[in-house]
């Protein structure tokens, strides 16, 4: 046990930073080396990485709401970019996707602390339940009638290493003992493996199963943030990288024509 602790090397910064690096690999090798496959297999590592990191900023943000139109506007704001660039392609980006994984994950918080607080009345119980669940819902049909990146699975990655996330939440000694990084990391693998099951797309489903290997690297996370403040990172990274390969690639058709 003692091997596997010091094992933990990555924090939270060094997790963003892989994290932003498999991403700019993945995007360059869609724009500029479309028929070669590694750049995406190796790009389907940082799903994990930042799924992850969701569910890390909904576990200790103090400010849930400005933290969800954070990601919110700015995946806004990409979409409108991405609409002017294609207006025949209707895809709704990663921001938009872990917009709806806040949501569910607020509501999920709610509830559970609702249960596990045993002053709590039945009713408020019941109603924090319904409320997830009519989230739930909510998200299953959005993604059902729009084209969402990584779809629902996608979206509930970040839930799913919430579910035992009891940070700040009264509970009984036997619930605590299950908030662990380790059965976090597990419990994201679920609905990865059920994307890459339900997905009818063959070379998207090979080079997917790589995005065990980003699950496998957060096993050597170690729940500490780093010596310097990355908090706002991923919101300048996302649209400055995207911006940067978008002009190199304008630049080179340019040339060529």
């Amino acid at each position: 046990m003692e091997v596997f602790k010091k094992a933990r090397i990555l924090n939270s910064n060094t997790i963003k930073l892989l994290a932003a690096a498999f991403m700019f690999i993945d995007h360059l090798g869609l724009l500029f080396f479309p028929y070669t496959l590694w750049f995406r297999a190796v790009g389907r590592l940082s799903m994990p990485l930042f799924a992850f990191a969701i569910s890390e900023g909904c576990r200790y943000t103090k400010n849930k709401l400005r933290y969800f139109l954070m990601l919110f506007v700015l995946g806004l704001l990409c979409q409108i970019v991405y609409f002017v660039v294609d207006p025949t392609t209707v895809y709704l980006g990663i921001l938009i996707t872990f917009s709806l994984s806040v949501l569910l994950i607020y509501t999920m918080q709610y509830a559970k602390k609702q249960i596990l607080n045993s002053d709590t009345s039945k009713g408020k119980q019941l109603f924090s339940v319904l409320l997830f669940l009519f989230t739930l819902a909510g998200v299953l049909l959005f993604c059902r009638f729009f084209t969402v990146d990584y779809g629902i699975y996608g979206c509930l990655m970040p839930v799913f290493a919430s579910l035992f996330d009891i940070h700040r939440i009264p509970a009984p000694d036997k619930w605590k003992k299950l908030d662990t990084i380790p059965l976090r990391v597990i419990c994201m693998a679920v609905p990865l493996a059920l994307l890459i099951y339900t997905t009818a797309w063959t070379v998207f489903r090979t080079y997917a199963l790589y995005a065990f290997g980003g699950i496998f690297l957060l096993f050597f996370y170690n729940g500490e943030r780093g010596k310097r403040n990355m908090k706002y990172f991923f919101y300048i990274f996302y649209p400055l990288h995207l911006g940067i390969l978008g002009g190199l690639q304008m630049l080179l058709y340019m040339l060529q024509h």
